[in-house]
């Protein structure tokens, strides 16, 4: 297994990022808010996991070894693959992801594309006592929560697109709203956000 990668960053992508490492270009595949820290021509580092396949081996990148543990484990569910796992972890961070298998709610998990209300039920059921305790740390503050929405337009930036266009984005995406984004939405908004502006840079 390739458990991490480090190199420099040679192009970035709307769902992956080819990172050179001892002269060999490796395509990982990463969720929109691992790939928004990512810059061209820049030094990085991933925590990895390789997906193997009797046509293709395909590699997917991490910001943190947790990220990569969490992936690993709701594959674990009867029906979810790397893609989906992947899907999971762009709508919800890994605390998220446990916040809504401990709480049962079905809703969050509903929100991530692929997946309905029998597999939001099945992951539950499949991952009660798998993916761990959330995280104990108090929710942020209003400034705090303020700061994500920035956080999802920064990270717009830093791809390619003009400020205007990102901030046009996100506001179509949140449909206006002034209110703040939630730790567990960053990821969600940003992917969302992505999509809207249809890989198009202003």
């Amino acid at each position: 297994m390739i458990a991490s990668v480090r190199g420099t960053v040679l192009a970035v992508r709307l769902d992956a990022a080819v990172i050179e490492v001892g002269g060999v270009g490796m395509l990982v595949h990463a969720t929109p808010a691992t790939l928004a820290g990512l810059r061209p021509g820049a030094p990085a580092r991933l925590a990895t996991a390789l997906v193997v396949r009797e046509d293709s081996l395909t590699l997917f990148g991490f910001a943190d070894d947790d990220e990569r543990e969490v992936f690993e484990v709701v594959q674990t569910v009867s029906g979810v693959g790397p893609r989906l796992a992947l899907a999971m972890l762009a709508v919800h961070s890994p605390d998220g992801l446990r916040r809504a298998v401990a709480g049962e709610d079905l809703a969050a998990l509903k929100r991530v594309p692929g997946i309905g209300h029998k597999g939001a039920q099945r992951i539950v059921l499949e991952l009660a006592d798998r993916l761990g305790a959330p995280s104990s740390a108090p929710d942020a503050g209003p400034a705090q929560q303020d700061d994500r929405r920035s956080q999802v337009v920064d990270a717009l930036v830093g791809l390619g697109w003009t400020a205007r266009a990102a901030e046009d984005a996100v506001a179509g995406v949140l449909d206006g709203a002034t209110g703040p984004v939630g730790g567990d939405e960053v990821a969600g908004v940003l992917r969302s956000a992505l999509r809207a502006l249809g890989g198009v840079r202003g």
